[in-house]
């Protein structure tokens, strides 16, 4: 999810995630797993790794996960695999986002018949995930209201004194 920020002087600054939300990342790549934790992390996510499909779904029976980022192929099992075992057991369908270095068009059709929000191609490129992950919550869980800018708090030529008569 995200908030619109605007920093003083009118430059719009990049959207901020809501911290309220944990997202899952599997991948079988340690690297590309702890780079795009940090990246969340960053962003105000509470991010939550796992090194394949079978320790990613162990983390969501136990843990309240509001988006999945799975890596395609991973030991144990794929993102796909791991994707169909927890829609059979979680009462809810949970966002999810594949990553692959291989989209063809049978993969992604399979993608999308689970309910796949998106593919993205790897190697990843950061703006991209973070762009997909916002879309993909807001589209589930709504865009929170924007919080209001200072100067809309107290408009110019506005009297800040209480307005109780004091």
């Amino acid at each position: 999810m995200v908030t619109e920020a605007r920093p003083a002087g009118g430059d719009t600054a990049e959207p901020q995630p809501d911290p309220r939300f944990t997202v899952l990342v599997a991948d079988d790549d340690r690297g590309t797993r702890e780079a795009l934790g940090e990246v969340l992390a960053d962003r105000g996510f509470r991010p939550l790794l796992a090194a394949d499909g079978g320790e990613a779904v162990e983390i969501v029976r136990v843990e309240l996960i509001h988006l999945v980022l799975f890596d395609m192929h991973m030991p144990r099992l794929t993102g796909l695999e791991a994707l169909a075992l927890l829609r059979q057991t979680l009462p809810r369908l949970l966002p999810a986002v594949l990553m692959t270095a291989d989209a063809n068009t049978d993969l992604l059709r399979q993608a999308f018949q689970a309910r796949v929000y998106s593919v993205i191609p790897k190697p990843v490129n950061t703006n991209i995930v973070l762009h997909t992950l916002a879309g993909a919550l807001a589209k589930e869980y709504g865009t929170p209201p924007r919080p209001p800018r200072p100067d809309e708090l107290n408009p110019a030529g506005a009297d800040p004194r209480p307005t109780d008569g004091r």
